[in-house]
């Protein structure tokens, strides 16, 4: 089952992106929540090529990635859950819970930190919201990212099944809560008890610091709720609201030489104060 795993995981994993963004891109033309600002074809080639450069840096720069990591760590017998024999049962619900608590603190971290903000300051610098932003991100902290899941694998001895099902659940999960669809308000109540929908995302893209220093999760919103970084709706409306950051207005974050040379510019934000 683990070689099964282990050889088929990169096709599962693109056939799950595909199909998500996919579904997602669709949902977005039949009921969307917001007028765009911008057309999909001045921002999601940037989106869609900023991922795969994260990937491609992923694979030249790391000998492994997570999923790798967790077979070895298994063979090994290291890691918490490899150490006490966890069952399966019991060690892949709560590595799932626990990598997901580690993205949650991670967001939070890349917030606060200014070195790490001028990195994640590229995902906020999208002045829309769709789909295509769940999967924006500097090619740097996307390594960054993988390192961080890398060493939280293999100290807690996570089992592969949990590490594939967790990845692919993210990133569907980013994509979801960052699309521009319209949500049954009701429906939007009882599910962000649970998982983090597209209104409650949405606030985190706002232009006010304190909304986008709010609702750090990604895919379960207990976090921001236990950790007081909740925010239910935006000041502004959702229609209304402006989605990006103030000093860096469209259209240029949706140029991908923007992008990627943004966080060396030594461009900052007005009334940044950030450690």
């Amino acid at each position: 089952m683990t070689e099964f795993l282990s050889i088929h995981e990169p096709l599962f994993r693109l056939a799950s992106f595909a199909a998500v963004l996919a579904a997602m891109a669709l949902w977005e033309l039949a009921a969307p929540r917001r007028v765009p600002a911008l057309s999909r074809w001045r921002r999601w080639p940037t989106n869609l090529v900023l991922s795969a450069l994260g990937t491609v840096l992923v694979r030249l720069v790391l000998p492994v990635v997570a999923a790798a990591t967790a077979i070895e760590a298994s063979r090994r017998g290291f890691g918490l859950f490899n150490w006490i024999g966890t069952p399966a049962a019991i060690a892949v619900p709560v590595s799932m819970v626990a990598l997901d608590a580690l993205i949650y603190a991670q967001h939070v971290v890349f917030h606060r930190i200014g070195l790490l903000w001028r990195l994640h300051r590229v995902h906020h610098a999208d002045p829309d919201l769709d789909v295509t932003t769940g999967i924006r991100f500097h090619p740097v902290e996307i390594l960054i990212s993988m390192c961080v899941k890398i060493l939280a694998v293999a100290l807690l001895g996570a089992p592969l099944v949990a590490v594939i099902l967790f990845e692919v659940l993210l990133n569907a999960a980013a994509m979801f809560n960052h699309s521009n669809v319209r949500l049954p308000v009701a429906a939007d109540r009882i599910l962000r008890w649970f998982i983090v929908t597209p209104d409650m995302h949405r606030v985190h893209h706002s232009v006010y610091r304190d909304e986008h220093d709010m609702n750090f999760g990604f895919s379960l919103s207990v976090w921001d709720r236990l950790f007081g970084t909740y925010r239910a709706q935006p000041r502004d409306g959702h229609e209304a609201m402006r989605i990006g950051l103030d000093a860096f207005p469209a259209p240029a974050p949706a140029g991908l030489g923007w992008s990627l040379l943004n966080p060396f510019s030594g461009a900052t934000e007005r009334g940044e104060q950030r450690i």
